[in-house]
């Protein structure tokens, strides 16, 4: 016969041999998991309620087992938490440590208890506390936008599609754009919450709890909104996971998109904005040069956030049904992500916050051809048909190109020419105001409509109390 002390393992009673060194390393995961520890406490306490009120635990011993976990949770707070070589993961950890403080008593904690359930459990409580403080770190964000977006309400600048200029639009409709973006993902991060919310404790390894806990209970007790509803699929699944990491997949998404508009816009010749010094960095061979690596680097971990995605699912699509061990590679994508949006957000809300907007820059980079759209539509004023204007107003733009000539300079007779409806009050077409206040229906880039979208964000802010 064997025992834990020849095995060095808490399964180990039907081994007669310690595991390999190196299969000892692949299995543990003590070095990136034990930040479970709060959760992995947390839950043990909400066990050995549960334990005691289904008449599975005496007083003294419940006593002895939560002021032990009490104990563990302060060792682990202050930094003082030993580990050992046999602590292949936080629950061993805790588990190994609470008999060492408690003795006889703790060996009755994981009675009904699998690690299957405990961690599954673990995981949901330490995700939907870190969804709550990303969401708060994008309402931060949100917040400098609008702020940043109401001070520079006036200013016009070319807008682009295909990195190519377009038409004139608003800097503060621009920015705001960013909020609804990040306003999506606040709604996806929610809805996975949510669906992280479901308490799989007392589920055991797959089959159930036998000594009737009262599950409920249990996830009231943890502050969950429901309990699982089948004890197979509570601990294989990991749906939860994969709908944060998607989320969070177009928060950094949405960031890149942002970091690298504001890196070409920062660039010369076109100087839209200035970084802030504290931003940027500098070359150790050009002394001129301004770098915007801050952006730059939040551009290159998009990758890695989208990898660890990818890579979930990948794992996830081979798994038989039942817990099986690859759901270990479940944390530290997790992990990694929500570490790189805590580290990203407040820098981002810091870079909008400190952001030089340079107007004259914008407007020097406005050339009369961004209103070419609004020559189409004063043909549309006219009662032609928009298709018939388009063409129109494409052969205005060639004869500029041709004749080297801005295309409000153009001579009346090559309007005339290019279509009858043309008048001489086609140059009023060519006011950069009164194109931009035109576009007043909803979402439009016109100052009463952004004035709007920008009310319509503080509603939402203030509704979340950000």
């Amino acid at each position: 016969m064997t025992d834990h002390a020849k095995t060095g393992l808490m399964w180990g009673g039907r081994f007669t041999e310690p595991l390999a060194p190196e299969v000892g390393a692949l299995n543990a995961s003590f070095s990136f998991d034990r930040r479970l520890a709060a959760v992995d406490v947390e839950g043990s306490i909400a066990y050995a309620v549960a334990l005691r009120d289904a008449g599975w635990l005496e007083a003294a011993d419940y006593d002895a087992i939560v002021s032990g976990l009490a104990a563990i949770d302060e060792e682990f707070a202050a930094g003082t938490f030993q580990a050992r070589p046999g602590d292949e993961d936080i629950h061993t950890a805790v588990e190994r440590r609470l008999h060492e403080l408690a003795g006889a008593p703790a060996g009755r904690l994981h009675a009904g208890r699998s690690r299957n359930d405990q961690v599954a459990t673990d995981l949901r409580l330490y995700l939907i506390r870190s969804i709550d403080a990303l969401c708060e770190q994008v309402r931060r964000l949100q917040g400098e936008i609008v702020t940043k977006a109401e001070g520079h309400a006036s200013v016009i600048m070319p807008g682009y599609t295909h990195l190519q200029p377009a038409q004139p639009i608003l800097f503060s409709h621009w920015l705001m754009s960013f909020f609804w973006k990040l306003e999506r993902d606040c709604s996806r991060l929610t809805a996975a919450r949510e669906r992280t919310n479901v308490c799989p404790l007392g589920s055991g390894a797959l089959a159930g709890n036998p000594l009737g806990v009262d599950r409920d209970g249990l996830a009231a007790s943890l502050d969950f909104t429901a309990s699982s509803e089948n004890s197979l699929d509570a601990i294989e699944d990991r749906d939860f996971v994969c709908e944060f990491l998607f989320a969070a997949s177009l928060v950094q998404t949405h960031l890149s998109s942002l970091a690298e508009t504001l890196v070409l816009w920062s660039s010369d010749p076109l100087g839209f904005v200035t970084l802030h010094e504290s931003h940027c960095t500098g070359s150790s061979l050009m002394p001129q040069k301004r770098n915007p690596d801050t952006l730059e680097l939040i551009r290159g971990k998009t990758g890695r956030v989208v990898g660890h995605l990818t890579a979930l699912l990948v794992t996830l699509k081979g798994l038989p049904s039942g817990y099986n061990k690859d759901l270990q590679e479940d944390k530290e994508g997790l992990f990694d992500v929500i570490d790189t949006l805590e580290v990203e957000l407040p820098i981002v809300a810091d870079v909008i916050r400190r952001l030089k907007v340079n107007a004259a820059s914008m407007a020097r980079a406005r050339s009369p051809a961004l209103l070419a759209t609004d020559l189409a539509d004063y043909l549309v004023r006219k009662g032609i048909p928009f298709r018939e204007a388009h063409r129109a107003v494409g052969r205005t733009v060639l004869e500029a190109e041709k004749l080297g000539t801005p295309i409000d300079r153009l001579p009346f007779s090559v309007y005339r020419e290019a279509h009858a409806a043309f008048d001489k009050d086609v140059y009023d077409v060519f006011d950069v105001h009164l194109s931009i206040s035109q576009r007043t229906p909803k979402g439009g880039t016109a100052p009463k409509a952004v004035a709007a979208q920008i009310a319509a964000a503080r509603t939402i802010l203030a509704e979340d109390g950000a």
